[in-house]
This record gives C-alpha cells, structure tokens and sequence, in this order.
C-alpha cells in the first residue's frame, strides 16, 4: 500500500494514471521516451537512483527489466520508493552510478537547488551520470508575453515551482558543482500557435511534438533535457 503526501493524496498516482487532457501530457510524454531511451543504452549492472520520483514509474518499469535501480521521494512511499528528500538521502558517499533527478528542482527553493545537487555529487561516482530534466522560464512564449505585456510565464503555479529559473542559471549551476554537461536537448519551443492548441487539445498533440523536438533550441523551449558527467574532484 502506497504512502501519499501533498499532491499525490489529492490526485493519487496521476504519472501512472496519465489524463490525455492534461496540459502537460504531450511534453511529459516527449520527456520519457527520452529518459526511457537514454536508461536503456546502460549496462544493467549500473547502480540507478531516480530522485523525486514520485509514484516510482520508471523505478518500476526498469527493476521488472532487471535494471539495479532505486526510487527516493519526499511525498511518497512504496515497495519502489523510499520516502526521502533530496538534500539528506541517506545512502553512503559513491553509492550510485546514475542519478535521475527529473523535473525535481524547480520544486525546491534556491537554497536546497544547490543543497541538492551538492547531496547528488556526494552519491554518486566520479565520472557517475547525471540525467536531469529542468523547466526553463525563459522559454519562447515567456519572452513573447515580458516583451509586449511585461510579464512572464511560469512553467507551473508559483506554490509549485518556488523556484523557477532561465535554464542559464540552472547551467551555471550545474558548472559551479562540477558537472560537466554531455548532451543538451529542448523539448517542446513554446512557439504561440503550437502552445494554444497544446492547452488546449493536448492529447492530439504528441505527434505534432514528435516534429517540433527536432528543431527545438534548448533556451527556446519548455524542459532541457541534459545528460552530465560527475567530475572527479
């Protein structure tokens, strides 16, 4: 039986129960076949830790594929999860060889953004892999509205992404703890037609964002999807 907090009490397993009406639906499913893709080039005998991983769906997915991987959040517990949070995790300095820390950060405050990369260097092995998926407040739609309203969109609620930043400062960030980024990807440029029609008929877009993701400039778009190296200190 799962232990919920916080948004998975109100809205229960909603990753595993996906809504195709859900506004983010065609960027979140965009956004996994990737990751899904990128874990399945690794050897099995990696050690995997998925942080802030919700209900644990690629946790679960990837230990029935006999991949050696661990789920860890704050808001959930479960035979696949351990309810813990990202800046105290628990497990011993070099335990892993690959951390995902998907569309985690931007949930944090800026304090415990840099208190969780620094707990992510700890855990993981010099030269282990960093996946990250990170919201971009400066994606095209967000500088379209600042220029003509002189406001900006956010990537969520502000309850929700406390923290959201130019994906710029989410790179400085990564350099200042020493990863070095290895792949870049943008998904989803939040061009005005595209983004209105995503709103509002998001599950007929995933095709159309199967195109789009081809051409999307990573500081134009909505998420970067980024594969890091821990630098050896």
């Amino acid at each position: 039986m799962a232990n919920r907090e916080n948004e998975y009490l109100e809205k229960g397993d909603y990753h595993k129960n996906l809504d195709n009406d859900w506004r983010f639906f065609p960027v979140y499913v965009a956004k996994m076949r990737l990751v899904e893709k990128t874990l399945t080039s690794l050897d099995k005998s990696r050690k995997i830790i998925d942080l802030g991983c919700g209900e644990g769906v690629l946790v679960e997915k990837f230990k029935e594929r006999g991949y050696d991987i661990v789920g860890l959040d704050l808001n959930y517990e479960s035979e696949f999860v351990l309810k813990r949070g990202l800046t105290r995790t628990g497990f011993a300095d070099n335990s892993f060889d690959t951390a995902l820390c998907l569309c985690v950060l931007e949930h944090l405050s800026f304090e415990d953004q840099e208190a969780a990369l620094k707990e992510i260097k700890r855990i993981l092995k010099p030269g282990g892999t960093l996946i990250l998926t990170l919201s971009n407040l400066a994606h095209f739609a967000s500088r379209f509205t600042f220029f003509f309203l002189g406001r900006l969109i956010r990537t969520s609620e502000a309850k929700r992404h406390i923290s959201d930043r130019p994906i710029a400062e989410y790179l400085e960030l990564l350099r200042e703890f020493k990863f070095t980024i290895k792949k870049r990807r943008g998904l989803f440029p939040t061009f005005p037609v595209s983004s209105l029609l995503t709103y509002f008929f998001p599950s007929r877009m995933v095709g159309w964002h199967r195109i789009l993701n081809i051409f999307a400039w990573p500081n134009w778009s909505f998420l970067n999807f980024l594969v890091c190296e821990n630098e050896k200190n």
